[in-house]
């Protein structure tokens, strides 16, 4: 959609900037929502103040925090697409709103009883209803067509709700053992002598285990939100944002296998007290910073590949004059 255009006294057009191109009612209903988001937030004071104090008890947990803001951002990035008009839907809000007043009612209904959940469960059920409710809100609000155009914004905020204790335990069972079964390739093509037994190995001198510790579920989760962002903001083919984000999982693999591979080495061949160095107890950013190498390699090969060359186009009057023979 091209921008609307000013006309200049000299007869000259520019581009508008695209916060000048909202309507009255698109401007309202902005601030609408935003005064809707902050009484939500102080209906759901206490699960919203456990969550915040959550990001603060486990690093699991610790990008929760900017959520909000990057959300914030990717709505501003997309500014100049928001319709004039935009008609609601109080059918298609009632799909999220319903869904938010389930899971509010399952948390009181969890939390009378004194159900046996552990305490991210419950949190887990009460910030999933404050999103569904958000959701609802922004579809009633703003209505279905600026919703659509803020749909990746708007669902963005899944990642606030925490997982459920037996997710997180799942997602660090998956790591764990196909970290443990790229890490023995890892040392067999290293030559290292070595026995597996599940996730322990045996090394000369070295026994190590990989634990659910070492799965990396939180710079993979991080890397995870990094793809979805960098695929939204530099890609246009759907297929290809899919390509970037699906490639996080084998790349978190080998991420965490390389960073087994590397502390063992150093343990069997430098010194075996780097088993209980900083290197492997805090060394996760070191090999996080090093995955995305590749990372930004593969996002910069997709966004290349989508560039089209500009057409040559040859003035009529240079084109070269067909030669008759006979």
């Amino acid at each position: 959609m091209n921008p609307p255009l000013d006309v200049k006294q000299e007869g000259q057009a520019v581009a508008l900037k695209p916060e000048a191109a909202w309507s009255d009612a698109t401007r309202k209903s902005l601030v609408r929502f935003a005064i809707f988001i902050v009484g939500l937030s102080i209906c759901f004071w206490s699960p919203v103040a456990s969550l915040v104090r959550r990001t603060f008890e486990t690093q699991l947990y610790s990008h929760i925090l900017l959520i909000p803001f990057i959300s914030l951002y990717l709505g501003w990035f997309r500014r100049g697409t928001l319709p004039a008009l935009s008609p609601r839907s109080v059918l298609l809000a009632s799909i999220p709103l319903g869904l938010g007043m389930i899971g509010l009612v399952s948390f009181g209904v969890a939390k009378g009883r004194e159900a046996a959940m552990e305490p991210d469960d419950f949190l887990a059920l009460a910030i999933a209803s404050f999103v569904c409710f958000l959701w609802g809100g922004g579809l009633l609000i703003l209505g279905t067509a600026t919703a659509r155009a803020l749909a990746f914004p708007l669902a963005f905020l899944v990642f606030l709700i925490p997982f459920p204790a037996e997710v997180t335990h799942w997602i660090e069972m998956f790591f764990q053992h196909t970290t443990a079964s790229v890490s023995h390739l890892f040392f067999l093509i290293s030559g290292t002598p070595v026995l597996r037994d599940g996730t322990v190995f045996q090394l000369p001198g070295l026994v190590i285990r990989v634990a659910e510790e070492c799965s990396g579920i939180r710079s993979s989760l991080v890397l995870f939100i990094t793809s979805l962002v960098a695929g939204c903001l530099f890609l246009r083919s759907p297929w290809k944002r899919t390509i970037l984000t699906v490639a996080v999982i084998p790349l978190g693999i080998i991420r965490n296998a390389f960073r087994v591979l590397t502390i063992s080495l150093l343990s069997v061949h430098v010194d075996p007290n780097i088993i209980d160095s900083p290197i492997h107890h805090r060394g996760g950013p070191i090999f996080f910073l090093l995955s995305l190498v590749p990372f930004f390699f593969l996002l910069h090969w997709l966004r290349k590949s989508e560039q089209t060359p500009k057409p040559v186009i040859t003035p009529v009057g240079l084109q070269p004059t067909p030669k008759i023979e006979g």
